[in-house]
């Protein structure tokens, strides 16, 4: 079994994540769809205290862009759409059919949108056929169920048609056409979204399982069985045993990492381990941080996403990104954007031990300029 440094592990997954290249002078559609490609899948988050995370995953590697070439790929180009997979997540078309079993086995949030559904089976069907004849729609622009009270107090649905329709969503029936400015979701028939390739494509839940984590470890370059199955949100158990064919087959290779308790496993594309100098900060959601077990392994950087935090528990700030220079997590800033006077406010920042040098301060004002550049045509 081969053994592979700490440091080593690092550069090997900032490289398959995307951060070993320069940014590039014009960031254009296919850079931005090669990179959702790489990382397998963006999680999508529209809490807008800075900007929505799905779109900062993109400028932390690519640099500054124009958003809505995101938006075109997403909901306008066929090539991506909107599944759970990690959470809701932008993932490629190809990916549908391998989503088939967690279409199959989705379980309704909040809890009650299921008791909606029992209520209410008729006007179910009647959405769908609404949908059929007008083409896509929203929520709002949904009939009133005869059933129900339109309004559910208490839920983030806020509403049937809306429970409903990501009902809908959550198993298949119905995609994601488009999003508006204020974010809400416009659904259509899922054959008319996905390509009747992928739609019509039946593929075994225990291959989908396999294709998936093989596209986990290729994003992730070296990782655990818990870190592959936490990318697509799979359980231990049905993971494990598709990681081990992955490993015979001769895609994954396993390793012994320095200072990891189990066993981890490289892809056998994983980029070889090389410096890397990045400098980005990141979104919350970020595929590099979110599993927070591997963030601790990789980087020895406790993170956690403090925004429904009660404020006197909270230990860093609101809305909090962490700074990654060179090959280490060297920071994080609590930041927020203020659209009113156009500029990113800092409300802290935090760097780790040994890590406030004059070199990184500049380095993370430089990136701070940059992202306020990006999101208001102006630096600092």
């Amino acid at each position: 079994m081969d053994h592979i440094t700490l440091a080593d592990a690092r550069r090997i997954a900032l490289a398959a994540q995307g951060f070993d290249r320069p940014r590039p002078q014009r960031v254009t559609s296919a850079a931005i769809a090669e990179t959702i490609r790489r990382l397998a899948l963006v999680q999508l988050d529209f809490v807008n205290v800075t900007v929505p995370a799905h779109y900062q995953v993109i400028f932390s590697r690519l640099g500054a862009y124009d958003r809505t070439l995101l938006d075109d790929l997403v909901y306008r180009s066929g090539k991506f759409t909107e599944q759970w997979a990690h959470e809701a997540s932008i993932v490629p078309v190809e990916s549908w059919p391998l989503l088939q079993f967690r279409r199959d086995s989705f379980r309704l949030r909040p809890w009650g949108v299921e008791q909606v559904l029992e209520k209410c089976p008729e006007y179910a069907e009647a959405l769908l056929r609404e949908i059929q004849v007008r083409g896509a729609i929203t929520a709002d622009q949904a009939p009133n169920p005869q059933e129900l009270p339109r309004r559910i107090p208490g839920s983030w649905h806020r509403s049937v048609p809306r429970a409903i329709l990501e009902a809908h969503f959550a198993r298949g029936r119905v995609c994601v056409a488009n999003r508006l400015p204020n974010f809400a979701r416009s659904y259509d028939l899922a054959d008319r979204v996905i390509g009747r390739a992928h739609f019509e494509q039946i593929v075994p839940s225990e291959e989908s399982r396999r294709r998936l984590l093989a596209q986990a470890a290729r994003a992730c370059g070296v990782a655990t069985a818990k870190d592959l199955s936490d990318y697509f949100h799979m359980k231990m158990g049905e993971a494990k045993p598709r990681v081990l064919e992955l490993v015979e087959s001769g895609e994954l290779c396993e390793v012994r990492v320095e200072s990891w308790r189990e066993p981890a496993y490289l892809h056998r594309d994983a980029p070889k381990p090389r410096p890397v100098k990045a400098c980005a900060l990141l979104a919350p959601f970020d595929p590099l941080i979110w599993f927070r077990p591997r963030v601790a392994r990789l980087f020895g950087f406790e993170y956690r996403f403090e925004i429904f935090v009660p404020d006197h528990k909270r230990k860093w700030g609101v809305y909090v990104l962490p700074f990654l220079y060179g090959e280490k997590l060297v920071a994080r800033v609590d930041l927020k954007a203020d659209r009113e006077k156009r500029k990113l406010v800092v409300v802290k920042r935090i760097f780790e031990r040994g890590c406030k040098t004059k070199e990184i301060a500049a380095a993370l004002d430089g990136e701070l300029a940059a992202m306020s550049k990006w999101l208001f045509g102006r630096g600092g």
